[in-house]
């Protein structure tokens, strides 16, 4: 096992002990300082019973989403690390550090390859004091969803900038959608310290475990609203979303902040 991969289990173990409660009262409060977490859509931290409750946290006050048919919203609350037009079927992870789309979504989506070859692409980095829940960008059919085990370096701006191929040699979760007719990716990244990835359509899938072989999930008859929660990231980490050629105009939201709801590109 690679020592990303230990220390992920075993913080794992740490966030999800609840511990008493004057005592998870001074963690949470703590951790709410240290990151700057900003609680005005949430409970107030002392209510959550581990660090784990906290990171996973629910918004309790709805959030106003773009319901436009056409228009898709970002799925979480992040930095915009990377976005733009792939080159055939490269993208960057940041600038200088590219990957192959390819290699990112397996041989499992080899049916696709062509149709996403030039098409657009965004990643979205979730820091630990973001929400940490995912969401439906658009309504969508889901296809399928491939788990890939992997390592699990940190995807902060440090590691984006030294590590080649850092999402795809981490631990990810991939989910093939359809929108109108046409394709497009939701890659969930995994990363150091974050104890599981979550889908609360797919309770077999398991991350952060000693699992070595990839396993694949095909559907027939799900469909996804916009906004609908995915899951969640029990700890900060990285989505990437990748679309067909010509079936979206992205906005330009390169290095800044957004929010889930938030209008990220247009359907054409």
């Amino acid at each position: 096992m690679h020592i990303t991969n230990l220390i992920s289990q075993y913080f794992g173990k740490f966030a999800r002990k609840e511990f008493p409660s004057f005592l998870q009262e001074i963690i949470n409060a703590s951790y709410v300082k240290l990151m700057k977490l900003n609680m005005s859509e949430f409970k107030n931290a002392k209510h959550y019973k581990s660090l784990n409750a906290l990171f996973t946290r629910e918004l309790v006050i709805k959030r106003e989403i773009d319901e436009s048919t056409d228009v898709i919203i970002s799925p979480t609350d992040s930095l915009i690390t990377e976005c733009g037009k792939l080159n055939d079927d490269i993208a960057l992870q940041i600038k200088g550090m590219s990957y192959s789309v390819e290699e990112l979504l397996t041989y499992y989506c080899t049916s696709n390859f062509e149709k996403v070859k030039n098409g657009s692409f965004m990643n979205f980095y979730l820091s630990p004091k973001d929400y940490h829940r995912y969401h439906a960008a658009c309504d969508f059919k889901l296809k399928k969803l491939i788990h890939v085990p992997g390592k699990l370096y940190p995807v902060n701006l440090k590691y984006l900038n030294k590590e080649f191929e850092l999402f795809v040699q981490n631990e990810r979760v991939i989910l093939e959608c359809e929108n109108n007719g046409k394709i497009f990716y939701m890659v969930f990244v995994g990363a150091l310290n974050v104890g599981q990835m979550v889908f609360e359509f797919e309770d077999r899938v398991e991350t952060n475990t000693d699992a070595k072989e990839i396993k694949v999930y095909e559907y027939d008859n799900i469909e996804i609203a916009k906004g609908d929660c995915l899951g969640y990231f029990k700890m900060g980490s990285t989505v990437v979303m990748i679309w067909e050629e010509d079936s979206v105009e992205i906005e330009n939201l390169l290095n800044q902040d957004v929010r889930f709801g938030q209008k990220i590109a247009k359907i054409l």
